[in-house]
């Protein structure tokens, strides 16, 4: 929520600069924070049975609304990739409801191979196929960032179904080469490969105009920054309010601000993790982990393009930056967060009265072991008294 009201605050301050209705971006993007927020504790007050039983309808669902970007009439491109649609005046990205819906479905189909993720074809089958078919649909869009962020999603969930590490080796070889054969087909995006491993080479004016601006805010914000609104930058930037908002945190609120973001992301991360590490339903424990490595994940990388580690990917940064859909989905994925913590404390007070209880049933068999002896040894001690007696 901290970050969610972050990121309405700093999409107002980075369109004031547009000429038009200055600030019906920021409006609409507090619009989808208001539906957001209640959506997300709704979520969360659903059952784990829940999200299970809607694991295959969710990713149907995700994929058809996905190849909506195909309908003429309903798909909008920009800047090359078609992976948005307009619906009433209002633009939509259904990519992110993908994110979100194939995490909870490898996690619901993973959780039934438990015994068997020993060997690959088990692992694989139906994972992989599925999620290639999946992300294709987001492929033909020529959106290779949301694809990325989509493998990750899919080897997280590999990764914390408890998969055996060696098996990741044959698919993580596979998606460099597919990577690296969907980025030698388009000379937009080896400039700008190149461009992020060449600096003397990206002309500013063109692929690089956006990269150089971008550093050129986070350069003039120093430590404190500008202040609140004060960003020069966001007049040049043409994605000042969606994918570099990051830079536009660096000019205004400096590296404090920047170091206030990370830490945030860090707390959401630990939390998450918390979840994985407490949690003895694999369903639970593989879909957190999907969730929080496309979270992290996707802000890792709009960052790193952001300072220029990374060559421009295009995807946003989750809660911040401008757009509805990505916003939605986030908080989405927090309720089905909360929705998992909330079943920990219960499992734990379980586990805790149990042990109290074998604890103590152990302590009276252990009274009951030594009170017995002492019994028995008192007639052998008196008996041999009256022996001594006796024979005095």
């Amino acid at each position: 929520m901290l970050l969610t009201i972050f990121g309405v605050v700093m999409v107002l301050s980075a369109t004031s600069a547009k000429p038009t209705a200055p600030y019906a971006d920021a409006l609409r993007q507090g619009m989808f924070a208001a539906i957001g927020i209640p959506l997300m504790f709704i979520v969360s007050r659903l059952p784990i049975a829940f999200f299970k039983k809607v694991a295959w309808p969710m990713l149907i669902f995700g994929v058809l609304f996905q190849l909506l970007v195909f309908v003429p009439g309903l798909g909008v491109s920009s800047f090359g990739n078609k992976n948005w649609i307009r619906v009433a005046g209002v633009q939509l990205q259904p990519s992110e409801f993908l994110k979100l819906a194939l995490a909870v479905w490898i996690a619901f189909v993973l959780m039934r191979k438990q015994s068997k993720l020993g060997t690959w074809h088990q692992v694989f089958i139906p994972v992989v196929p599925v999620a290639v078919l999946a992300i294709g649909t987001v492929l033909a869009g020529d959106d290779l960032g949301t694809v990325m962020v989509l493998v990750l999603v899919v080897l997280g969930c590999l990764f914390f179904s408890g998969a055996k590490l060696r098996l990741f080796i044959i698919p993580a070889i596979l998606g460099l080469i597919g990577v690296l054969a969907f980025a030698l087909t388009s000379s937009n995006r080896m400039n700008r490969i190149l461009a992020a491993f060449d600096q003397s080479k990206c002309d500013p004016e063109k692929e690089c105009y956006q990269a150089v601006h971008g550093m050129w805010g986070m350069a003039n914000g120093g430590i404190f920054g500008v202040g609140l609104g004060n960003s020069q930058e966001k007049y040049w930037l043409p994605a000042a309010s969606n994918d570099y908002i990051f830079a536009i945190v660096g000019e205004e609120l400096g590296l404090l601000g920047c170091l206030l973001v990370l830490v945030l992301f860090g707390v959401f991360a630990v939390g998450a993790f918390h979840i994985i590490r407490r949690t003895s339903d694999p369903f639970v424990r593989i879909a957190a982990g999907g969730i929080v490595v496309w979270i992290i994940g996707q802000a890792l990388f709009n960052i790193g393009v952001v300072v220029r580690i990374f060559p421009v990917m295009g995807v946003p940064l989750p809660f911040m930056s401008q757009g509805g859909t990505s916003l939605l989905s986030a908080m989405m994925a927090c309720g089905i967060l909360l929705a998992f913590a909330r079943t920990i404390p219960a499992k734990q007070k379980d586990a805790v009265a149990a042990t109290r209880n074998a604890t103590g049933a152990r302590s009276g068999a252990a009274s009951r072991k030594a009170a017995a002896p002492r019994e028995s040894v008192a007639p052998r001690k008196g008996a041999a008294s009256r022996k001594g007696k006796v024979a005095r």
